[in-house]
């Protein structure tokens, strides 16, 4: 199986990209399934159910998310529903909307990390949950862990390595070089990065953010412009034995 993963969607630039790609990168690769998160895809902050169904329409089979999930109101009934966008696993019992879901023969689960972050509930005690809780599951199972800490980040994917196919860290919208396959056959990387504007801090206009810093006053945030970067991972599974056997940084730009 393989499966492509986007990093951190930035508003309009970042969607505009993935629909000027993403069908381009289902062809050459021959792709099984995309994910991405979208968390920032609706203004640079966010999720609505229109930005999603523009992913979906664009190619995306599943789009994650994180700590932004719930910034716009309306998307609170779309994550009850059928649509496969996820929240984070673990967050407490009762919150809205699922943190993994079973999409083309794969388990796509999302986490949150708590380092620099929202006290939330253990997201590897709620992976442990999760894997013991089925009698049955697929062997692919991919993990998108948002989360700011390197060191989390790859605990996890060392905690969970031969247990899932792929950790893939989100979040901070830097991609990392570290891509690399764990001894038990678990794919991981850091993180992905962005798919946004280039000419921006991490996806924000580059002076709103430089007044922040100097002024240390409030200023409201939106997103860059200029040319477009789309950051993605590939990974190709074993489907029997859900073992990663590859994973390779995808990047293009968009003028």
């Amino acid at each position: 199986m393989l499966v492509l993963a986007i990093g951190d969607v930035i508003g309009k630039p970042g969607r505009q990209a993935i629909q000027r790609l993403l069908p381009q990168l289902r062809q050459q690769y021959g792709l099984d399934m995309v994910m991405a998160n979208g968390e920032n895809a609706a203004g640079g902050i966010g999720l609505t159910p229109e930005t999603a169904d523009e992913l979906f329409s664009a190619g995306v089979d599943v789009i994650t998310s994180g700590n932004h999930i719930w910034m716009h109101k309306e998307i609170i009934p779309y994550l009850d529903s059928d649509s496969p966008v996820l929240r984070p696993l673990n967050y407490p019992a009762g919150v809205p909307g699922k943190g993994y879901i079973i999409n083309r023969q794969a388990m796509v689960v999302n986490l949150i990390g708590r380092t620099f972050m929202s006290e939330l509930d253990c997201p590897f005690q709620a992976m442990d949950k999760l894997l013991t809780g089925f009698k049955t599951r697929p062997p692919v199972i991919i993990v998108d862990f948002h989360a700011e800490a390197t060191s989390e980040k790859v605990a996890m994917g060392r905690y969970l390595d031969g247990r899932v196919s792929a950790v893939l860290g989100t979040h901070t919208h830097v991609g990392t070089i570290d891509a690399q396959i764990f001894p038990h056959g678990t794919a991981y990387v850091t993180d992905i990065g962005m798919t946004g504007p280039l000419d921006s801090v991490i996806g924000d206009d580059t002076e709103v953010v430089l007044q922040r810093f100097l002024t240390r006053l409030p200023h409201r945030m939106s997103v860059g412009g200029g040319k477009t970067s789309l950051n993605a991972i590939l990974v190709n599974i074993a489907n029997q034995s859900g073992r990663a056997t590859s994973i390779e940084r995808i990047y293009r730009e968009v003028g």
